[in-house]
């Protein structure tokens, strides 16, 4: 064989190699049942058993209280799900969006004392292809983003026009909520807290490929971006929250730890310099992905607390 031929031999065999890579990783990550939770968890850092005593009786508590199952039809025809409950403000709602391979229910016991004690009501979703929810393909905040803003509507036909709604999201739900920002938004659309949400699916997996498995995000992210386009219907920088927080009009309050390593601290600076609306800012220190509530409860619910007592009395 001549050298050429070996040469272009060696080429097909590195690119066939670098596309199973890339296939491999396109499952593994944002197709439902190969995405892993436990997997996610591991990589996210925090040693979680030490919050589980704290997190078992505030979710005890929450299971005990009001609260029905309700759903929406998203635009594809995916049956979406959710549980609201009642708070002693009907009309004052916050909409709470999870992580990645998460589901409502286990990202916001904590967060659903907290919001109940202080009166308000929750609207606690499923995102597609997690929990409850149909659908296959994950959709990092592109797909989930128009999602939200039918459960927005959805809460102006159950509580009323006059309602006012906060969005809290964490991980991959804070990007979503990010990502909401930009749209043409119901008035009722008060502020959003982003609890570690990262600045695209492009840029966090580009961190992970790199960070975790010691791999080059080049060509695998090309390719993998392709396979999202023909398969799930979206680019993965098509989510970008970078780009939607520019055009924000509402308030936002972003929270990170700067110990997280899943989605780096330096992404909360880059949405908080590129975001144009009212801003603030709350970096928790020593606090690894989704930690910050557990690892500075108080400062946490001060800050959140004083931030929605500013939205809500704006919207008054």
């Amino acid at each position: 064989m001549s050298k050429s031929g070996i040469l272009l031999g060696a080429g097909i065999a590195a690119a066939a190699v670098e596309t199973g890579i890339a296939g491999y990783f396109f499952r593994r990550t944002m197709i439902r049942g190969n995405a892993k939770e436990e997997r996610t968890t591991k990589m996210a850092g925090p040693e979680w058993n030490q919050y589980l005593p704290e997190i078992r009786k505030k979710k005890d508590w929450v299971d005990k209280q009001d609260h029905e199952a309700v759903s929406i039809i998203a635009r594809d025809g995916l049956r979406l799900k959710g549980h609201f409950y009642p708070g002693r403000n009907p009309d004052k709602v916050i909409l709470c969006l999870h992580g990645y391979t998460s589901r409502g229910s286990n990202d916001f016991n904590s967060l659903a004392y907290f919001y109940l004690h202080l009166g308000y009501s929750l609207l606690i979703v499923d995102h597609r292809s997690h929990g409850e929810s149909e659908g296959t393909y994950i959709g990092f905040g592109c797909l989930d983003r128009l999602d939200v803003v039918k459960w927005i509507r959805y809460l102006e036909k159950r509580c009323g026009k006059n309602c006012l709604v906060m969005l809290h999201g964490i991980s991959m739900g804070g990007a979503t909520a990010l990502m909401v920002s930009g749209l043409s938004l119901p008035g009722c659309v008060k502020g959003i807290v982003s609890d570690c949400g990262f600045t695209s699916a492009w840029e966090v997996f580009d961190s992970v490929l790199r960070n975790t498995y010691h791999l080059p995000s080049f060509p695998i992210l090309q390719i993998a971006d392709v396979m999202a386009k023909r398969e799930a219907g979206y680019g993965l920088n098509e989510c970008n929250a970078l780009n939607e927080v520019a055009k924000s009009t509402v308030p936002i309050l972003f929270i990170h730890g700067d110990a997280d390593t899943f989605v780096p601290s330096w992404m909360c600076h880059k949405l908080y310099k590129a975001c144009k609306s009212r801003k603030e800012m709350l970096i928790v220190k020593g606090a690894a992905h989704a930690e910050s509530y557990y690892k500075s409860t108080e400062k946490y619910e001060i800050k959140v607390k004083d931030f929605l007592n500013s939205i809500m009395e704006e919207g008054l």
